[in-house]
């Protein structure tokens, strides 16, 4: 099973991308965020395998939560 982070500002977009992931049988949506700032308290959390970001965040943009995510949890692939 792979554990995926879905990082997403848009709620709809957010939510079809987890549905769409759920319909795979080896795919796991282990957390859903909104913001940059909340993309490593949820990967501490729920320690996924894969973490799928959006670039354009609220108060932190997927660039730098993709740098302070490798940095923190080097064994979480970054999408």
């Amino acid at each position: 099973m792979i554990r995926i982070l879905l990082a997403e500002d848009q709620g709809m977009v957010r939510g079809a991308l987890a549905a769409l992931l759920a319909l795979e049988p080896d795919l796991e949506v282990v957390a859903k965020v909104s913001s940059g700032d909340e993309v490593l308290t949820a990967a501490r959390e729920a320690r996924p395998d894969i973490a799928l970001l959006d670039i354009e965040m609220p108060r932190m943009n997927g660039i730098e939560a993709a740098s302070e995510l490798r940095r923190e949890l080097p064994d979480c692939r970054v999408l």
